[in-house]
């Protein structure tokens, strides 16, 4: 699923600017397009963008902090996916 930055304002009622400082903080990366108005995301960017925004509505912290945010929970998610592998090298080793 690939949406455009215009579908991902309307559907989430924020501001293109906002969605740059996302993607300049590096919650998120366009898969298309050289200039905002035409950047298009995948779902993957979708999914974090639309977290970072409920984290600061919610939080209420700066955009700098909810990018912070978003690099421990995605380090979090990595190091569980490496745990339940290794968990799964050692129960076949048994």
């Amino acid at each position: 699923m690939r949406v455009s930055i215009g579908e991902l304002c309307e559907q989430e009622g924020i501001e293109q600017q906002t969605l740059v400082e996302l993607v300049e903080h590096g919650v998120a990366a366009p898969m298309a397009g050289l200039e905002p108005p035409d950047w298009v995301f995948d779902t993957t960017s979708v999914f974090w963008l639309k977290r970072a925004v409920r984290l600061q509505r919610d939080l209420e912290i700066d955009w700098l902090a909810v990018s912070m945010v978003i690099e421990l929970q995605r380090r979090n998610e990595r190091l569980e996916r490496q745990l339940e592998h290794y968990r799964q090298r050692v129960e076949r080793l048994q």
